[in-house]
C-alpha cells in the first residue's frame, strides 16, 4: 500500500510547489516563484518514472497528475507573468493573455489523456515545458517589452494545442534498484537551486526555450512542405486541364 502511494507523493509535491509559486508571485518574489515551477517540473518528471519502476501505475495517479499540472504549469506560470509584467497594461488584454495560457494547457492535458500519441513523441508542447518557459521568461520582464511577452504567451499557448511533435523522454525509466537514489537527486537539485535562486531559473530558461523552438521549427517546415505540395498539385491539375 505504501509503495503504491510513493508516485502520488511526488505528484502532490508538484501541486504543492505550484501553489507556493503563486504565493511567492503574489508577494512579488518572482525568482522564487519561477524556481518553484522548475522544481515542480523535476517532481513531475519523476512521478511517472517511479510508478513504472515500481509497477504501480493507476488511473487515479494519471488524473491526479493532470489536475496538479494545470495548477503548477498552467495557472502558476500565467500568474507569475501577470504580476511581473501585465498589471500596468490594458486589463482586458492582460486578463485575456493570462487566461489563454492555462486554458490551452487544460486542452493539451485533456487531449493527452484521451488520444493515443505517436510512440516516442508528444503531440503539442507538453505543459510542464511550456509552464517552465513562461515562468522563467517572466524574470526578463525588465529587459523584454510587454508586447513581446504577450506574443510569447500566445505562442506557447498555441504550441501546446498544436499537432507539432516533440521528443518524449518519459520512456527513459528508472531501474527499480535505483529508486532509493531519487530522493537524494531531488535534494541535491533543490539545494543547488536554493543556493542560487536568482540565477537558476534563468539558466533553466535556455534549454526549455530550445526545446519549445524545436517544435516551432518543425511546424514551419511542415507548413512550407504543405505549401510546396499544394503548389505541385495545382500545377499538375493545370497541366491536365489547360
Amino acid at each position: 500500500m505504501i509503495t503504491k502511494s510513493i508516485p502520488n507523493l511526488f505528484t502532490i509535491g508538484n501541486l504543492f510547489l505550484g501553489i507556493i509559486s503563486i504565493m511567492f508571485a503574489f508577494n512579488d518574489n518572482y525568482s522564487w516563484a519561477a524556481l518553484m515551477v522548475i522544481i515542480a517540473m523535476l517532481l513531475d518528471g519523476l512521478d511517472g518514472r517511479v510508478a513504472r519502476a515500481l509497477n504501480v501505475q493507476s488511473e487515479f495517479g494519471k488524473e491526479l497528475d493532470s489536475l496538479s499540472d494545470i495548477i503548477s504549469f498552467g495557472v502558476a506560470p500565467a500568474f507569475v507573468m501577470y504580476v511581473c509584467a501585465f498589471t500596468e497594461i490594458n486589463p482586458a488584454l492582460a486578463w485575456t493573455a493570462t487566461a489563454i495560457f492555462p486554458i490551452c494547457g487544460a486542452l493539451r492535458l485533456a487531449r493527452f489523456n484521451v488520444v493515443d500519441g505517436v510512440p516516442g513523441y508528444f503531440t503539442g508542447l507538453p505543459i510542464p515545458a511550456a509552464g517552465g518557459v513562461l515562468a522563467t521568461l517572466a524574470l526578463f520582464h525588465d529587459s523584454i517589452a510587454v508586447p513581446y511577452l504577450i506574443v510569447g504567451v500566445l505562442l506557447l499557448s498555441y504550441l501546446m494545442v498544436s499537432t507539432v511533435r516533440y521528443p518524449n523522454f518519459k520512456k527513459v525509466g528508472i531501474p527499480k534498484k535505483a529508486i532509493w537514489i531519487t530522493p537524494i537527486v531531488i535534494a541535491a537539485a533543490v539545494a543547488v537551486a536554493v543556493w542560487k535562486p536568482d540565477q537558476t531559473p534563468k539558466l533553466i530558461f535556455v534549454p526549455l526555450v530550445l526545446y519549445a523552438l524545436l517544435g516551432l521549427k518543425k511546424n514551419v517546415r511542415m507548413i512550407i512542405r504543405r505549401g510546396k505540395k499544394s503548389k505541385k498539385t495545382d500545377e499538375l491539375a493545370e497541366s491536365k486541364h489547360p
